[in-house]
């Protein structure tokens, strides 16, 4: 039998999971799920990717599950598996956890003691935390032997200095946890790894941005974080989709005072807000750029402008500049943001290879750039594979 690895990554809808093959401790894509639609029209869906004689992306299983709950919709999950006769023997899960707070700086394997400490930190991420636990509480009572592995979001960013966490609020909440974290560290972290490979080297002063639905940028010195945009949640540092990013929390007080519930609050600021908010039409980039309506171009044009202003302030914290680097789903894929984007960092020497850009080839920068200009694909899943296979005996 050969050794596999299971990732798993749940929200509050959907479970994404990948099954890793690591012999010789190789990690290549077998197969690849998805369970969406949890608790109304739950679809389950299963895809081979390197599998012999399949082709890419081949649908192998689908599945409707009715208004499956979270635990009924991964036990489908775990009983496909079960049942594959392909020669592959799981060892071990590993699983995206969001919030690892300031104990858990590195992946760690779940025993009881571990999972009460990470349902303590709740609070701190109360929209993914409980979501991203509950396959490790199914998995536990089906397979209690089988190990498991949290990867943390927030873990790559524990290299920050002090003062680069710090709010200026009194020490009292700060010592109880309220401090700027960051996100995204599964993606910067694949990141991180994967530029001196293409590079040759890593460079000192790097910007990563990570523009998705979900976006933010980090600043790496020397592959490891100094600052990124995020906070104490996701919803801080840059337009999202869907969400606000910064905003004066003077604005939160005003519509609290105006008798705003914070259910609503949380509503506009996560789901009604970003380009979504701004446009009144969509929170897909693409159907953005393809709009000539002027409030979808009004959206686009703050979602670059905030971006430019938060390089600025990376260089300032990095001292400086030497590479900024595309990934996630608008960075991989939009060529007009990009371009924006590096034409506002021209004051820091950047300057595009517009065919390159338009290709969406590796590195995009001209010959007289004085930043080195990259698009890399992210693997968020690789990456937590990878540390899973690490903590593993």
């Amino acid at each position: 039998m050969k050794d596999a690895i299971l990732v798993v990554n749940a929200g509050s809808s959907s479970i994404k999971c990948a099954l890793f093959s690591c012999e010789n401790n190789d990690l290549k894509r077998i197969y690849q799920a998805s369970i969406s639609g949890i608790g109304t029209h739950t679809e389950f869906k299963v895809s081979a990717l390197q599998r012999a004689g399949k082709s890419a992306n081949s649908l192998l299983h689908q599945q409707d599950l009715g208004d499956a709950s979270h635990d009924r919709a991964f036990r489908a999950l775990l009983a496909w598996i079960e049942q594959r006769d392909d020669g592959y023997c799981l060892r071990g899960v590993g699983h995206r956890v969001v919030h690892g707070g300031t104990r858990f700086v590195e992946p760690v394997r779940v025993d009881a003691e571990i999972l009460r400490a990470l349902e303590s930190l709740i609070p701190l991420a109360p929209l993914h935390q409980p979501h991203n636990l509950k396959p490790i509480h199914t998995l536990h009572a089906h397979q209690p032997d089988l190990p498991q592995v949290a990867c943390f979001d927030t873990a790559f960013h524990a290299t920050q200095p002090t003062v680069a966490q710090q709010f200026a609020i009194p020490r009292q909440h700060t010592a109880a946890g309220v401090r700027r974290y960051g996100f995204h560290g599964q993606s910067y972290a694949y990141i991180a790894q994967r530029l001196p490979e293409l590079a040759g080297t890593m460079p000192e002063k790097t910007i990563v941005a990570h523009l998705g639905n979900g976006a933010s940028l980090a600043a790496l010195k020397n592959g490891k974080s100094l600052a990124t945009t995020m906070g104490f949640t996701a919803l801080d540092g840059l337009m999202m989709g869907t969400r606000s990013g910064a905003i004066d929390p003077g604005v939160l007080l005003h519509w609290l005072a105006q008798g705003m519930s914070l259910t609503d609050l949380e509503k506009l600021l996560y789901h009604q807000s970003g380009l979504l908010g701004v446009s009144g039409i969509s929170n897909d980039m693409q159907d953005l750029l393809n709009n000539p309506d002027p409030h979808a171009q009004e959206a686009v044009e703050l979602f670059i402008y905030r971006i430019s202003r938060e390089i600025g302030s990376l260089t300032a914290a990095l001292g400086g500049l030497d590479a900024l680097v595309f990934t996630a789903g608008i960075g991989e894929h939009a060529a007009l943001i990009r371009a924006r984007i590096c034409e506002q960092a021209a004051w820091l020497g950047a300057e595009l290879d517009s065919q390159a850009n338009a290709r969406h080839a590796q590195r995009i920068d001209s010959p007289n750039s004085r930043l080195s200009l990259w698009v890399i694909p992210t693997d968020e899943e690789k990456m937590i594979a990878q540390q899973t296979r690490d903590c593993l005996p």
